[in-house]
């Protein structure tokens, strides 16, 4: 098992995971889209705005096939309105 990583939550993925912060253990390096689909399965009312979600790996926007490895910060951030 690797180390697990940072996962922040912010808005409304806050309220579905039931904290700012916590670790999210990874048995192996994954994908941005495997993490996501790991992450939905764990914190099952995430699961209906999956398509919408975006993911920051430490800091910077990720795409679907970026790699996240164990003692990564893995920010889901929700569509945000504002005006």
């Amino acid at each position: 098992m690797t180390q697990p990583i940072r996962l922040l939550a912010f808005a409304g993925a806050r309220d579905a995971v039931g904290a700012a912060e916590t670790a999210f253990a990874l048995a192996a390096p994954c994908t941005v889209t495997e993490l996501l689909e790991l992450v939905c399965a764990r914190f099952p009312a995430l699961a209906p705005h999956r398509r919408s979600l975006r993911l920051a790996v430490n800091g910077t926007y990720a795409v679907a096939s970026d790699v996240v490895r164990g003692g990564d910060e893995v920010a889901i951030l929700p569509p945000v309105a504002g005006g």
